[in-house]
This record gives C-alpha cells, sequence and structure tokens, in this order.
C-alpha cells in the first residue's frame, strides 16, 4: 500500500519515526497515553483519554486455534491489530465478545461456545482486563483502577465468571455482576447501546404485565360475587343461632334479678342526680364568673375600637380637608409651568434674533468700510445685480421660516393626536381586559347553573353530589357517630327570594360549608374530601359542633325591627343543628335585612341602630355598620336562587353583552390602530418636510452670506447701507430691550414656579404621612372589630350556657324529688317479688329482653342449629376473605390506570428517541459519503426492523442510486466503513472493533476510509478503536495514540504466539 501524505495528520517536526527504545517502552509505561497531547491532524489538540470501560489487556489460552495468545496490552485511543491469516486476529475480536458474555451465535464463528475449545484441549480460557478509574468507575473501592473478567469454557459448552480486581482478588462469580459491569460502562451491540432494544423489552413486559393485570382482576371479580354470596349466607346463619341449653334454668332467676335491678337503676339514677346537682352548682359559679371576665374584655375591645376609630376619622377628617387644597395647589402649579416655559422659550427666540442682528450689524461696518476705500465704480450694475438677489433670498428665506413654522405646528398636532389615540388604546385595551375577564366568570357561572338544573346540589360544587354519596357510605359502615350535616345552603329555603342575594353575602362559604358532631367525625369527613378535591385547592368549611335536636332559645339577644326581618326568620331551617351552626359561626339572629340601600343607611346610620342589632345587608348585598357601608362584589346569588332559568337567561343575555361589548371594543381598538399609524404615517411625511426645508433655508443663508462677503473693487450705494445699519441698530435696541423685559419676567415667573412647587410638595408630604399613618390603623380597625365580635359571641356563648345550665340545674332537683318517691314503691314490689335482696349487674331493660327473648325460644320448636363457634369462626373467615379480595381488585384497578398513562408517555418518548437516532445516522452517512463526493440513502424500517443502504457514486445527480450489490469492492468497502461510522456516531459504548474493514479496497479508498477512522478516534479521545486488518499499516503516521500490534505466524511446535508492537521503521524494512 501506498505511503499516504503525513502532513494530513503531523505536523513536519511529529512526523520522525520513532526510536526502537520508545517503542520498547510503550508497553512499559502506559500513563503516557493518558497524558498524550499530539494531534491526528495538527498535533496541537488535547483530549483526556478514556477512565472507564477500555480494554487494557486481554489473553486466550486454548482457544479456537490457538494454545496461548497474549497476555498483550491495547492502547487507549486507535490499536492496529495486523498479522497474516490464520495468526489468531478474529481469535481476538471473537474473544472479546464470548469473553464479555456474548452468545456465540452473534461472533458468526460458531453455534455453540464448545466449538470455541481447540481441539484436544478439555477447556478454554479468557482473560480481560477493562480500565475503572475516575470518578465514574464502578465500585471503585472494591476493584480498584481495573476489572479482570476471567472465563472458563468447558468442553460441554457450559462457563462460568471470575470478576477480579486490580489487586486479583475474587469480587464476584455471577454473571449478573458482569452484567452490571457492562450496563455501567455501556458496552453493548448496536440496538442495546442506542438503549432502544431496552426500552423495547420494557415496553413489551409491561405490556404483558398488563394482559396478566387484566386476568387477576377479571379471575378476581368472577371471584369476587362467588365470596360475597357465601358471606351473606354465613352471616344470616351466624345470626340465626342462639344457645338454648340454659335459658329455662335462667328464666325464673331472671324474674328475681328484674325485680331488684329496677330498684337498682333508681338508686344509680338518685345518686346520679345527686352528684350532678353538686357539679351543676359548682358549674353554674364558674359561669357566672366566665361571663364578668368576658365582659371586661368585650368593654377593653370596645374601647380600644372606638379610640383607633376615632384616629382614623380625625386622620380622615384632615386628609379631606386637605384635597382641594392640593388639588387647587397642584394645578397652579401646572399653569405656572406652562407660563415660564412659554416665557423662557420667547427669551431663547429674542436672544437667537439679537445675535443675527449684532452679526449682520457687523458685517454692514464691515460692507460700508470696504466700498468707502474703494473707488472703482464701474462695476455698479454686478453690485446692484448681486443686492436684488440678496434680496430675493431673504424674502424666500422668510417664506421659507414661515413655511417651517406652519410644518412645526402640523407637527405637534400630529403628535398630540397620536398621544391621545396610544392613551384611548390603553385605556381601552385595560377596559376589555376587565370585560373579559367578567365574562369568563359569566361562563363559569352559566356552566354551572345549567349543571345544577339536572342535581341542585352541582350549585355548591361539581363533586358535592359525589361526596354525599361517600358520607352516606361511610355512615352505613358506621365510620361516623352521627352522619355529617351539609353543605348548610342546600339545608335552608328562603321565605322571600329577593333576600337572596343579601343572604349569600351575609353566609358566603358557610353555604359551603358541613358539620361534624365531634373531631373522630371531622377526621373521617377530611380524609374523604381528600380524594374529591386536589391538593392546593379550597375545600369546604368543617364545623364541629355537638348535634342537638333542639334550636338554640335566642329571643333574648335576638334583634329586632318592626318593618325588617333579621337572617334567622328570613330562612326556613328545618335541622336544628344547621341553624344553631348558623348562630354560633354568624349569629344571623343579630343581622337584618333590609333591601332599601337609603333605608338601611337610615336605620343603621343616622339613628341609634336596633337593639342587639350589629349589622344589616340590603337586597343588592352591601354591607352597613353604624359607621361604614361596604358594597358587595356580586350583582346576583348564586347558591340560593330559585329560578334557575331566570338565572341562566339572564345570565345568558350578560354573556351575549359582553361578547358585543368585546367586539366593539375591538372594533374601536382596531379604528384607533389604524388612525395611530395614518398620524403616524403622515408625521414622518411632516418631518421629512420638514427637515427639507431647514435645509433649504440653510442653503440661502448661505448664498446670502457668501454674496455679502463677495470682496467687489466697485462703487455702492454706501447711504443705502448705512441707512440698512441704522435701521438694523434700532431693530437691535428694540429686541435688547424686548430681551430685558422678558427676562425679567422669566425670572418672576420662575419664582412664582418654585414657590408653587414648594406650596405642593409640602401639602403632598403631609396627605401622605396621613396617608402612611391611616393605613397601619385600617388594619388595627380591623382586627379591633374583629376582637369586638369575637367577644360579643364569647359573652352571648356564656349567658346562654349560663341560662341553660340553671334550667337544667332546676329540673334535675325536680327530678330527684320525684326519683325518691319512686324508689319507696319500687323497693316494696321488690320485696314481694323476692324477699331477700340480691346482687345484679345487669341492668333492668337488658333483663327485660332476655325475658322476651327466653319465653319466645321456650315457646317455639327447638330446632338444631350446629355448632355456634364454627359458625362464628366460618362466617368471620368468609367476611375477610371478601374485603381482602375487593381491595385487591380495586388496587389492580387502579394499578392499570396509572400504567396506561404511564405507558402512552413512554411509547411517545421511545418513538422520538428512535427517529432522533435514525436521523442523526443518516446525517452523519451522508456527511462521511460526500468526503469522495458520493450521495447516499438509509432507509430504517422499525416495523419489520429491517435497513436498506443504496449509493450513488458518480458525479450530481448523473448517477443514479445503487444497490450494494451493484457496487465495486473498493466502494462497497468504503461504504461499508461509511455505514459502520455511523452506527459508531450514536452508539455510546467505549470501544469500538472493526475486523477486515479495508481487505477490498483499492488504494484511493483506504486511504480516505482510514483518515475517516483516525479522525473520528482523534475527535473522540475518550472512545478506544480496535481495527483488525492483513494489510501493512506501514504507513501510518507515528503517535503515542496509534498502536499496532502485529501477530507473527505461528510455527510449528509453538505454543505461544510472540506478541509485541512493531514500529514504523520495522515494517518499511519488512515491505
Amino acid at each position: 500500500m501506498a505511503k499516504r501524505k503525513e502532513e494530513n495528520f503531523f505536523s513536519p517536526e511529529n512526523a520522525k519515526r520513532p526510536r526502537q527504545e520508545e517503542l520498547d517502552d510503550f508497553d512499559k509505561d502506559e500513563c503516557d497515553e493518558d497524558e498524550c497531547a499530539v494531534s491526528f491532524t495538527n498535533g496541537t489538540s488535547t483530549l483526556t483519554a478514556a477512565e472507564v470501560g477500555i480494554i487494557e489487556s486481554i489473553q486466550l489460552k486454548n482457544f479456537m486455534c490457538h494454545s496461548m495468545l497474549g497476555p498483550f496490552k491495547f492502547g487507549s485511543n486507535v490499536n492496529f491489530v495486523v498479522g497474516n491469516n490464520g495468526s489468531g486476529k478474529s481469535a481476538v475480536l471473537t474473544a472479546l465478545i464470548v469473553g464479555l458474555g456474548g452468545k456465540a451465535v452473534t461472533t458468526n464463528r460458531g453455534s455453540s461456545l464448545k466449538g470455541f475449545v481447540k481441539d484436544g484441549q478439555n477447556s478454554a480460557d479468557i482473560s480481560i482486563t477493562l480500565r475503572n478509574r475516575g470518578d465514574d468507575a464502578y465500585r471503585g473501592n472494591v476493584y480498584g483502577d481495573s476489572i479482570v473478567v476471567q472465563q472458563h469454557i468447558s468442553m460441554d459448552g457450559s462457563r462460568s465468571y471470575k470478576l477480579k480486581s486490580a489487586a486479583g482478588a475474587v469480587v464476584s462469580t455471577k454473571k449478573e455482576e458482569l452484567i452490571g459491569i457492562l450496563d455501567h460502562f455501556n458496552i453493548q451491540f448496536f440496538m442495546k447501546a442506542t438503549q432502544l432494544e431496552q426500552m423495547k423489552e420494557d415496553y413489551s413486559y409491561i405490556m404483558e404485565t398488563k394482559e396478566r393485570t387484566k386476568e387477576q382482576i377479571n379471575q378476581g371479580e368472577e371471584r369476587l360475587s362467588e365470596l360475597k354470596r357465601q358471606c351473606l349466607e354465613k352471616e344470616e346463619r351466624f345470626q340465626n343461632i342462639a344457645g338454648l341449653s340454659t335459658m329455662k334454668t335462667n328464666l325464673e332467676y331472671l324474674k328475681h334479678e328484674m325485680a331488684w335491678a329496677v330498684v337498682n337503676e333508681i338508686e344509680k339514677q338518685l345518686n346520679a342526680i345527686r352528684d350532678n346537682i353538686k357539679i351543676g352548682e359548682d358549674r353554674a359559679a364558674r359561669l357566672e364568673r366566665k361571663t364578668e371576665e368576658q365582659q371586661v374584655r368585650l368593654n377593653e375591645a370596645e374601647k380600644k375600637y372606638k379610640d383607633i376609630q376615632d384616629k382614623l376619622e380625625k386622620i380622615s377628617q384632615e386628609t379631606n380637608a386637605r384635597a382641594p387644597e392640593c388639588m387647587a395647589l397642584k394645578a397652579d402649579l401646572t399653569s405656572k409651568k406652562r407660563a415660564y416655559n412659554e416665557a423662557e422659550v420667547l427669551y431663547n427666540r429674542s436672544l437667537n434674533e439679537y445675535k443675527a442682528l449684532k452679526k449682520d450689524d457687523e458685517q454692514l461696518c464691515k460692507r460700508i468700510e470696504e466700498l468707502r476705500k474703494s473707488a472703482d465704480q464701474s462695476l455698479e450694475p454686478e453690485r446692484l445685480e448681486r443686492q436684488k438677489k440678496i434680496s430675493w433670498l431673504k424674502e424666500r428665506v422668510k417664506a421659507l421660516q414661515d413655511q417651517e413654522s406652519s410644518v412645526n405646528q402640523e407637527i405637534e398636532q400630529f403628535q398630540q393626536a397620536i398621544e391621545k389615540d396610544k392613551e384611548e388604546h390603553t385605556r381601552i385595551k385595560r377596559e376589555e381586559l376587565d370585560v373579559k375577564t367578567t365574562l369568563n366568570f359569566n361562563q363559569r357561572q352559566l356552566k354551572e347553573l345549567k349543571d345544577s338544573k339536572t342535581n341542585r346540589l352541582k350549585r355548591f360544587g361539581p363533586h358535592v353530589p359525589a361526596l354525599l354519596e361517600a358520607i352516606d357510605d361511610a355512615y352505613r359502615r358506621g365510620l361516623f357517630t352521627y352522619k355529617p350535616v351539609g353543605p348548610l345552603g342546600a339545608c335552608i329555603h328562603l321565605r322571600d327570594p329577593e333576600l337572596a342575594l343579601a343572604i349569600e353575602s351575609c353566609l358566603k362559604g358557610l353555604l359551603q360549608a358541613y358539620c361534624c358532631h365531634n373531631h373522630a367525625d371531622e377526621r373521617v369527613l377530611q380524609a374523604l374530601m381528600k380524594k374529591f378535591y386536589s391538593p392546593g385547592t379550597s375545600r369546604p368549611q368543617i364545623i364541629v359542633s355537638e348535634f342537638r335536636n333542639e334550636m338554640y332559645d335566642v329571643r333574648h339577644r335576638a334583634a329586632y325591627h318592626p318593618e325588617f326581618p333579621t337572617v334567622l326568620t328570613a330562612l326556613e331551617i328545618d335541622n336544628a343543628v344547621v341553624a344553631n351552626s348558623l348562630i354560633d359561626m354568624r349569629s344571623i339572629e343579630t343581622v337584618l335585612l333590609i333591601k332599601n340601600n337609603s333605608v338601611a343607611r337610615a336605620v343603621m346610620q343616622s339613628q341609634k341602630p336596633p337593639r342587639n342589632c350589629r349589622e344589616a345587608f340590603t337586597a343588592d348585598g352591601d354591607q352597613v355598620f353604624a359607621g361604614r357601608y361596604y358594597s358587595s362584589e356580586y350583582t346576583r346569588p348564586k347558591f340560593l336562587s330559585r329560578d334557575v332559568d331566570s338565572e341562566i337567561s339572564d345570565l345568558e343575555n350578560e354573556v351575549e353583552n359582553k361578547k358585543a361589548q368585546i367586539l366593539s371594543l375591538q372594533q374601536h381598538l382596531s379604528t384607533l390602530e389604524k388612525d395611530i399609524k395614518g398620524n403616524e404615517e403622515l408625521l414622518r411625511r411632516y418631518q421629512l418636510h420638514y427637515k427639507e426645508l431647514k435645509m433649504k433655508i440653510r442653503k440661502s443663508i448661505s448664498e446670502i452670506r457668501e454674496l455679502e462677503n463677495i470682496e467687489e473693487h466697485q462703487s455702492v450705494d454706501i447711504a443705502t447701507l448705512e441707512d440698512e445699519a441704522q435701521e438694523n441698530k434700532i431693530k437691535m435696541k428694540m429686541v435688547e430691550k424686548n430681551m430685558e423685559q422678558q427676562k425679567e419676567n422669566m425670572e418672576h415667573l420662575k419664582s412664582l414656579k418654585i414657590e408653587a412647587e414648594n406650596k405642593y410638595d409640602a401639602i403632598k408630604q403631609k396627605i401622605n404621612q396621613l396617608s402612611e399613618l391611616a393605613d397601619p390603623l385600617k388594619d388595627e380597625l380591623n382586627l379591633a372589630d374583629s376582637e369586638v365580635d369575637n367577644q360579643k359571641r364569647g359573652k352571648r356563648h356564656y349567658e346562654d350556657k349560663q341560662k341553660e345550665h340553671l334550667d337544667t340545674l332546676n329540673k334535675k332537683k325536680r327530678e330527684l324529688d320525684m326519683k325518691e318517691k319512686e324508689l319507696e314503691e319500687k323497693m316494696s314490689q321488690a320485696r314481694q317479688i323476692c324477699p331477700e335482696r340480691i346482687e345484679v349487674k345487669k341492668s333492668a331493660s337488658i333483663l327485660d329482653k332476655e325475658i322476651n327473648r327466653l319465653r319466645q325460644k321456650i315457646q317455639a320448636e327447638h330446632a338444631s342449629y350446629g355448632d355456634r363457634e364454627e359458625i362464628m369462626k366460618q362466617y368471620q373467615e368468609a367476611r375477610e376473605s371478601y374485603l381482602d379480595l375487593d381491595s385487591k381488585v380495586k388496587t389492580l384497578k387502579r394499578f392499570i390506570k396509572l400504567l396506561e398513562e404511564i405507558m402512552i408517555h413512554r411509547y411517545k418518548t421511545y418513538q422520538q428517541f428512535r427517529r432522533c437516532l435514525t436521523l442523526r445516522c443518516k446525517l452523519y452517512f451522508d456527511n462521511l459519503l460526500s468526503q469522495r463526493a458520493y450521495c447516499g440513502k438509509m432507509n430504517f424500517d422499525h416495523k419489520n426492523e429491517t435497513l436498506t443502504i443504496s449509493v450513488q457514486p458518480g458525479e450530481g445527480n448523473k448517477a443514479a442510486f445503487n444497490d450494494m450489490r451493484a457496487l465495486s469492492g473498493g466502494e462497497r468497502s468504503f461504504s461499508t466503513v461509511c455505514f459502520i461510522l455511523s452506527l459508531w456516531s450514536i452508539a455510546e459504548s467505549p470501544f469500538r472493533c472493526l475486523d477486515e474493514f479495508d481487505v477490498y479496497m483499492d488504494m484511493v479508498n483506504r486511504r480516505i476510509a482510514m483518515d475517516m477512522i483516525l479522525k473520528m478516534a482523534d475527535s473522540q479521545r475518550f472512545r478506544q478503536f480496535i481495527l483488525l486488518t492483513p494489510q501493512s499499516m506501514s504507513s501510518l503516521p507515528s503517535s503515542k495514540l496509534i498502536r499496532i500490534l502485529r501477530m507473527s505466524d505461528p510455527e510449528r511446535g509453538q505454543t505461544t504466539l510472540p506478541f509485541r508492537p512493531v514500529s514504523q521503521e520495522e515494517e518499511e524494512d519488512r515491505s
């Protein structure tokens, strides 16, 4: 093979042949490879060698037809294994595949492992050393810097592993450990190296698991129905069984016990009543103290509220008093600023005029002096012509300046119009956003109302019907002490539909709340709510209060007005628990409902509010206090409206109106945008015209100056120039006088402006200070108001408790007198039935039931029901089996649902990953072919798992795409190398092996293929390349990153083949 040009790989100073000593030392010092910084392309690039996964050495014994190969070492980057046929090159590649766990079929060298054992031997051994360094090392503290994989293959085709550390210690003998190492280093074939096969296998396995799970669910449901039937049979049999053997014997004794049990119960009741009376008297004293303490706290809270309200009212009055003055000062400041700016413009204009007149005066004086010195009067006609032209030019300048002023005014008008349109556009855009927000809210409310037509409970939330079913189910299963009540809005009814919005504004979130008897019931309800309300969303409020069958007596503390009802009287509430909860939480007996807003203000603010009345609500939902008034945010009721169709119709009309309003606003916006665009275009034209006028004025002035500055030797009418100079001086004096007046006026206006600014800043600062003082006071006032409400509620609570307790205590005392009389009568009756008193442990009600049951059983026919304990045991087992299987079936159904969602996402990811790898491979293949002006196509058929390659070796489109079989040997080999390099580009394995890649190549193809391989190796220093070829590699450049391993031909009787690196000089000498 002819030598390739070495300048492709090395600079001249690095292209020298290495000495034999250097080649001999190459095997001894491997660290040189890791520190090597010589590039294949220009000798300058530096890349770090791979630290994990590459092959450091390999040794074969009795493998294939070789008694002993190696041990020998590979370099960290490019390794060429050269030698004649039969020297053992392919054995090395085969040993790598088999030694790292590959199957015999994948080597294309045999169908069974026993075929790799040398004839006449009992076993074969393979030893491979893998590098294991750096942060990515596999169990670096166990294996060290290298992992030795030893495989022993027996004649029967079996094999065993030994995984050793760098120190030689055996770490593991399991194949699973080797698989873990290969997975960690990513040493796999194409599909596995790209992780496509693993993803495909996982997908198939999961789908099989899904089908098996479905079968289990079907079987479980069939079994579940059978278990349920058995469980019901066992339960019925269990309930019917009872012991009958001792019933007759116990009947008489139960009668005696019954007589004295009645006496015992009355005595217990008497003792309990006496204890309760004593405890009640103590509690009455405690409630009295609590009520007094609560009154003290209420007085303190009301005093604090009054003090804060007085402070806030004082600040508010002071702020309101200063507001007109602030607005007047602001208007005055604006006018003074405008006047000052106008004066400043006039002054600057006069100053510029004075400077121009002064310059003209100097030029006239100079011109007169020059003309006086001149005696030549022969150029009089030219002077007159020049004077005429100067006059014409001045008139033209004046006309242009007038035109400039007019255009400038037009520009200002356009700018003002554009600014005004933009402000209007911003305002309309903001209004459109507000209308869209309202439209979205109305559309959501409309959907909820339409849903509530089929089920009124959906007004309180889409999950409420399902939640109530879950509550019913939990109550049937005995999870609640008392069934929770709610939502409260569904348990109340309006007496007057016009007050719906007022009552909703008062109760707010309480309409969606639920009531529980105790905290245990609350925890169960919270657990149920978690199933229907996702985390982060608001849940209905849960009120914990002991359930009572009677509503609170609130007559002594309820608000009263002869014309207006309270919230309590405006509602029909059948459930006492609902009424008591609303009284406790919102004090609905103290809130008046007044339809008219002005009347509500008059009742609550113009005069003293009615007795016990804290606040009032109007029909519009506004909230009225004695000193405050809050408007409602809502315009219609959401939960309590009876006429749903009317509400839906109103909402639909409002939605249509909002849509029409949005359309109108959008049309207005479009018109404004067109106006802005048109005005901006006109503004641009006028500005351009303004610039052109400026240029014309400057040009005319320049011409005037040039004509005036021309030095002429001719006679000029000096008298005319002197008159002009005198007139110019008069103008200068007038302008100077005007400037002084304007300057004085400007200074005066400036002082007025500064004075107005100081006054406005002072009052603005005072108003801001007042606002800063008011903000924390408002917060304190709200807190104080809440505190007053809490203390009042606490006081009412203790007063109600005290009154209720005293009533109960008096009732208990009356009951005590009656029970003492009853006890005397029952003791007399008991002595008649059983003279001697006996000890009774059961209650009278239980004994009575037992007596009745025994009588019925005795009178009935005797029947044998079998063994009672066995029936109980069978029933418990059947019930536990049923519940266990039911839980498993539900869990499997949830698992199937989750699995389907995961698999849809996983399959999409798999397809996308496969498309990316395919595209990357195609692009790399086409790029490599282009180095010889080839074109090619790669068609991946993932469905049939086939790959079609076609190559066009011609120039451009002149040659057609050919099948690989139609190419010459060299073209096919070159295309194959390009294909292999393309596959390497998408595989992440730490090393690559290629056998006899250049056998059928000509010199040109071999050179290009070699360049491509070396270029890839140079760009991937972190990967190892092992290339096997029978060709001579004498033309390779000298580099520590390239190692040539030549395998000598085996001699007769030789058992160990010599194996060492061959230098470039030796290769050339042999060739």
